[in-house]
């Protein structure tokens, strides 16, 4: 990893005074409790281990902080605060996602006709002990096919019908805008006409590598690079529907999904840590450099539309993403909902970051 951690004191954290952590001992619970009785996580690069978090945990289920103060002074108590300075010419980035919500149908109908798909059979995942000669190392799923293994159709193949007659659809939208917005965030809340909402979410994908539409459009001449958002996407996209296929297939990836119960509504998805998203408070990072439970203090000043005032706040990491690469990189996750939506798809910000290392982990990671 090419970044240093300097040491710092809580008070070197802007707006630390003011913050209310009590959400991030919650989400820092249920990690643990998902290390301890599910699965591990995979440490990153940055030298954290899921089990450095066992005792700030242990003494958190032993005396609950009862008010923000507490909750900061129980971080005080056990963790230490190192800023992350990524490497020369290199600096830090935070941008944001969401859970769309979406109508949809059971059914395919004359209105509801682009689909979610749930996993095929065929897909299989990929790593060194399987991984065929002269196939990208970047894949990370393969089509299985009569014992050999190979790359699985592309964006542009499944659309144009490699899936059909296969009974695969979750659900059938209206849009399909909404359907590849929904492929970018990772996971949607859909609403049938009958008021019943159930949870889509990641359950794999085709394996070809992300391209972000936003960097076509803005080498073609057809979005400004300082102003494109999620929003100008959709908008151009809407405006230009004879060209959706010659933009959306540049983007090879696919996204499957799978149901799940939408159990909290103030929650969000069950997303890469296995334990719900907090709105406003969990952050998706690169799963190589940080282990997942890992409480991150961000600062973006200029990022202002998220609190009334510059974005600096203490978050906790629960997610990742293919397009969040580095050491001082993030996604925040904002929400739910069409508001929520209209907030993220504009977070484009430099950001400090700070991980708050447990006292004892600290000591190794700066020896």
């Amino acid at each position: 990893m090419a970044a240093r951690l300097i040491p710092v004191s809580f008070d070197d954290l802007p707006g630390w005074n003011y913050d209310n952590p009590s959400e991030i001992l919650i989400g820092l619970d249920e990690c643990v409790r998902h290390a301890e009785a599910v699965k591990p996580y995979k440490s990153g690069t940055l030298g954290l281990h899921w089990r450095d978090f066992a005792p700030p945990v242990a003494a958190l289920r032993a005396d609950p902080p009862a008010n923000a103060q507490d909750a900061r002074r129980f971080f005080e108590d056990h963790f230490v605060p190192l800023r992350i300075r990524p490497a020369e010419g290199e600096s830090g980035f935070v941008t944001a996602y969401y859970e769309p919500e979406i109508d949809v149908s059971a059914v395919r109908t004359e209105r509801f006709r682009h689909p979610f798909h749930a996993r095929p059979d065929d897909l299989v995942a990929v790593d060194d002990t399987n991984r065929p000669p002269g196939m990208d190392r970047g894949f990370a799923f393969g089509r299985h096919d009569a014992g050999t293994i190979g790359e699985y159709p592309d964006r542009r193949q499944i659309e144009c019908g490699y899936l059909d007659g296969r009974s695969l659809e979750i659900a059938w939208a209206e849009s399909r805008i909404d359907v590849f917005f929904a492929h970018i965030q990772g996971a949607a809340r859909l609403r049938h006409a009958d008021g019943t909402v159930e949870r889509i979410t990641y359950a794999a994908k085709s394996g070809h590598p992300f391209t972000a539409i936003g960097r076509v459009l803005v080498a073609l001449g057809e979005q400004d690079p300082q102003t494109v958002s999620m929003q100008s996407l959709r908008k151009w996209l809407a405006d230009h529907p004879a060209r959706i296929d010659e933009i959306l297939w540049q983007n090879r990836s696919y996204i499957f999904f799978r149901r799940a119960a939408v159990s909290d509504p103030q929650r969000g998805q069950i997303a890469a840590a296995k334990v719900p998203l907090i709105p406003g408070r969990s952050l998706a990072v690169d799963r190589f450099i940080h282990t997942y439970g890992t409480p991150i203090h961000v600062c973006a000043q200029s990022l202002v539309h998220l609190d009334d005032g510059p974005f600096q706040r203490l978050m906790i990491a629960q997610d990742t993403g293919s397009a969040i690469l580095g050491p001082a990189r993030g996604d925040i996750f904002v929400g739910t909902g069409a508001e929520a939506g209209e907030k993220a798809g504009t977070v484009k910000n430099p950001a400090v970051f700070h991980v708050l290392a447990p006292k004892q982990a600290a000591r190794r990671l700066i020896a």
